[in-house]
């Protein structure tokens, strides 16, 4: 029967419930927790049931979904510091909420969802200070990264879409602390994992422009065909900014696409403080940044953004009985690399026009602020080190050095699970030149710079009660 997929009589009293139950959340992540909750055992033995053949209680179920993330770790609150979270913007997910509710599909136009979809990627192109011919919103940068590099391949290979490589020599070049997502893409796109270049850093750990320029014109010599430049806006390990404009002198002088991959750092082209860092970001081919990471939406919300949509025709476009082309006008899966799509887009669309573009500017500006506070609470303080230079955006490498410590790689690995058990802040291990480093990343417009004082004093505390014994 129909009616057994309906919430029926129910279905107000669980709106309200799951709407208080959001409310709770809300308030929670307002502050920091001094201890996370962890699983139950009868949570843990309730998520181990096999599968249920009746009906269960909505409102009951509702209860027992919010335990779940409610003991999970949730990126959204402001002591989670590691790796490079989203900080869950409410007003995104009101629009997650109202986006699944109608579930719209973007494959083929969806009337004034594309309009509003179009609109967003104009807005954010606007935001970023890059020329975009066309964009679209992805699952997250890997597939942003793929998107771009395919439209790449297809430029430097016309009709490798078609024939394949052919016994082609491609390549493509990124430094050597590059996210991994530019290798995989060289995976799936038949360039392979040989064919990727690390270039060399410099000592700010940023791509080296004239070894870049050496590599490909010895490749080129040789008879190999550069695929893209992958320059990286903001590293994942210690947020170094690829130098744009010179990297973008050597792929014109040499006909090679130029892609940025800002994932995490290209949000901060926006700001006061570290704009200037991105000089050239108008020249190069294609970018991806995610929006769920530093523009603080809900996952997931990646954009990729190319200069011309031509590109992603090329790439892209097909014709099938199944899907029309109305005066011979292009689909949304003519230019990107998903078929179905959902509205990702509201999200970030509902938030530029609730809170304003300046609001973004100033949370960034805010987190860089936060991350140079780090460096300079730890360089003062005699039991931390930290790196020759401070950070350029928003992630500070700290290592604590208690005296007569025998091994220091040890001690800090041992401190940031400690730091994870204890529960007050949340950290992530880096390993950089083969040291170990605990590594905050402010990424949250909800942590304050007493969260970034608490995260010293939390990490000394556990420290000293550590060493020598680890």
């Amino acid at each position: 029967m129909p009616g057994r997929l309906k919430l029926g009589a129910r279905r107000e009293e669980a709106l309200q419930h799951a709407a208080g139950l959001v409310a709770r959340a809300w308030h929670e992540f307002d502050h920091a927790r001094e201890v996370e909750a962890l699983p139950s055992p009868e949570l843990i033995a309730t998520l181990r049931e096999p599968l249920p053949d009746d009906p269960g209680d909505v409102i009951e179920d509702l209860d027992l979904a919010a335990e779940v993330l409610d003991t999970s770790l949730a990126q959204a609150r402001p002591r989670y510091l590691a790796y490079i979270g989203s900080s869950g913007l409410e007003v995104g997910a009101l629009a997650d909420l109202l986006a699944h509710s109608y579930d719209i599909n973007l494959a083929l136009d969806a009337r004034a969802a594309s309009y509003l979809d179009r609109q967003a990627i104009a807005w954010l192109a606007e935001f970023l200070g890059f020329p975009a011919g066309a964009g679209s919103f992805t699952s997250g940068g890997t597939i942003s990264n793929i998107t771009a590099l395919a439209a790449a391949r297809e430029r430097a290979l016309p009709g490798c879409r078609t024939t394949g490589m052919g016994g082609r020599r491609p390549r493509l070049y990124c430094s050597d602390e590059a996210h991994y997502s530019v290798t995989r893409a060289a995976e799936l796109l038949g360039i392979g994992r040989e064919n990727v270049r690390d270039i060399a850093i410099d000592e700010l750990r940023r791509m080296d422009p004239v070894d870049l320029a050496r590599q490909i014109d010895e490749d080129i010599a040789e008879g190999v065909t550069p695929i893209a430049v992958v320059a990286t806006g903001g590293t994942t390990l210690t947020g170094a900014v690829d130098p744009i404009d010179a990297i973008a002198d050597v792929c014109r002088d040499r006909g090679v696409w130029l892609h940025v991959d800002g994932a995490y750092g290209l949000p901060a082209a926006a700001s006061a403080s570290s704009g200037f860092r991105f000089a050239g970001l108008d020249r190069v081919d294609s970018l991806s940044v995610d929006a769920h990471k530093w523009l603080f939406v809900p996952k997931a919300c990646s954009a990729v953004l190319v200069r011309r949509m031509s590109d992603l025709a090329a790439t892209f476009s097909h014709d099938e009985a199944y899907i029309p082309h109305e005066d011979e006008q292009l689909n949304a899966v003519d230019i990107t690399l998903e078929y179905s799509r959902p509205l990702r887009a509201l999200k970030l669309w509902l938030a530029f026009r609730v809170h304003g573009a300046q609001a973004f500017r100033d949370a960034i500006d805010r987190n860089i602020g936060q991350a140079r506070l780090m460096y300079d609470l730890a360089s003062a303080d005699p039991e931390f080190r930290t790196r020759a230079h401070p950070p350029q955006l928003s992630i500070t490498p700290i290592q604590h050095v208690l005296p007569g410590c025998p091994d220091v790689d040890e001690h800090n690995a041992a401190l940031c699970r400690a730091i994870q058990e204890d529960g007050r802040v949340y950290l992530s291990p880096a390993v950089i030149d083969g040291e170990i480093w605990l590594r905050p990343c402010f990424t949250n417009f909800r942590t304050t710079d007493d969260d970034v004082r608490e995260t010293l004093a939390v990490a000394a505390e556990l420290g000293r009660d550590l060493c020598p014994a680890h």
